[in-house]
């Protein structure tokens, strides 16, 4: 409801001076005018005017103006509609020839000037005349997968806050090996990996993207692979952050007390994943306590084939019905006397700062296109490449599961073992 301006004259009440301006004639003629005024600006102004009426003691005209509306209610023929018509609004003493009324169409305002304002009900202003609400531009939230907003800004909070994440400041951050076997000996019984190459290339691209060094080491013997472990963790890691390794090779089950799983030299001898884990302790590689340590091993956990649960089949993107998929696996016996005895337990040293990303389930196959490459790996370069720049390495690990998980005929499903005590977030 517009605002009535004050009374010129001290003596004219407000209410009453409103009423003065409603028209001309009789004092009900002028109350029937206001009210037909008011009933154009809503269906509730009328009666709001009148409660402001009797609030402010003007009893009188409140009772005037609410008979006349009854009156209007009753007899709507005797109240005729109004010719509504532009009036324009200028300051006080200008005169209408100084604003070229009569001159110009109202509709095309020239700098300067001010614009007709229609007074009536919306339904029946000119078309051209109706307003355009004019709305500031709110910038749409952008999906990033995980949850919204709120789940940005407490990534952005983890990532500035020591306590909370890993600090990967340098550069470069740190030194990532990676062992790719893919020809084994004859005598070891296993087949040769085709497609693991492609798996190295792409870690390789990726690692070195993330700001790390990469190394690699193809082929290499179970004795070899212990070796090459053994001098990376010596090394001097004091003015970098992190150390990651990759292990590309046929799997098994082994006896563990941490972490399951072994992988196998081209000599077809096995290296558990403990044993490898356990090189990069806060005994075997001190310059590394306190920094992140990161193991991914595609490889078998076992000779398992998961059919997962009946559902639709169908192929993963990439992925043709000629497709070759085969199993990292192959059968393993443990020799006798190798089993851990229960007091070695409370010898061990407790691990921190350790992830252990393992690309199946323990006891289960892990399947590697021949042509593609290893779904694991396939799926982690992929998301690394979406994320990484976003997301700590808990979701980043968590999407990749869920890919993998919906992939081929028979099913996989990524797995990790997580002794990192804060969140880590890579440096792109």
């Amino acid at each position: 409801m517009a605002e009535l301006p004050p009374s010129p004259a001290p003596s004219m009440p407000h209410g009453t001076h409103a009423l003065s301006r409603a028209g001309s004639g009789s004092r009900r003629d002028q109350a029937r005018q206001l009210i037909t005024d008011l009933e154009t600006r809503g269906s509730q102004a009328l009666s709001l005017f009148i409660s402001c009426l009797e609030d402010t003691g003007q009893n009188m005209l409140a009772s005037l103006l609410r008979t006349s509306s009854q009156a209007a209610r009753q007899h709507p023929e005797a109240i005729r509609p109004l010719d509504l018509k532009p009036v324009v609004l200028r300051p006080e003493g200008l005169k209408p020839e100084s604003l070229g009324v009569g001159k110009q169409d109202p509709l095309m305002p020239t700098p300067g000037k001010l614009v007709p304002v229609v007074l009536g009900p919306k339904e029946l202003w000119p078309a051209k005349l109706r307003p355009e609400v004019l709305r500031p531009e709110v910038p749409r939230p952008v999906d990033i997968g995980s949850g919204g907003l709120s789940d940005v800004c407490a990534q952005d909070r983890a990532k500035g806050n020591a306590n909370l994440a890993y600090v990967l400041s340098a550069d470069p951050c740190g030194r990532c090996l990676i062992v790719n076997n893919v020809h084994f000996r004859r005598e070891s019984g296993l087949r040769t990996r085709t497609g693991s190459s492609v798996d190295c290339e792409r870690l390789q691209r990726r690692f070195h993207l993330l700001h790390f060094v990469v190394e690699v080491e193809c082929d290499l013997t179970a004795k070899q692979m212990v070796q090459a472990l053994v001098e990376l963790a010596r090394r001097d890691h004091s003015a970098l952050d992190c150390c990651v390794v990759v292990i590309l090779s046929h799997g098994c089950q082994a006896s563990h007390l941490q972490f399951p799983g072994a992988v196998y030299g081209t000599d077809g001898c096995p290296v558990s994943v403990e044993r490898i884990v356990n090189i990069f302790n806060g005994t075997g590689c001190p310059s590394l306590r306190g920094k992140p340590k990161l193991f991914f091993i595609q490889a078998c956990g076992g000779e398992q084939k998961d059919h997962g649960f009946e559902v639709a089949s169908t192929f993963p993107e990439g992925q043709t019905p000629d497709s070759d998929p085969e199993p990292d696996a192959t059968p393993f016996q443990e020799g006798p006397g190798t089993v851990d005895q229960p007091d070695a337990v409370s010898s061990l040293p407790t691990p921190s700062d350790i992830l252990v990303s393992y690309s199946t389930f323990p006891g289960f196959v892990s399947w590697r296109d021949t042509k593609s490459g290893s779904w694991y790996i396939e799926t982690l370069d992929s998301v690394f490449e979406q994320w990484a720049h976003c997301e700590d390495l808990q979701t980043l690990l968590l999407r990749v599961a869920n890919a993998v998980s919906v992939k081929g005929i028979y099913k996989q499903i990524p797995g990790c073992f997580n002794f990192l005590r804060k969140k880590l977030f890579f440096k792109t």
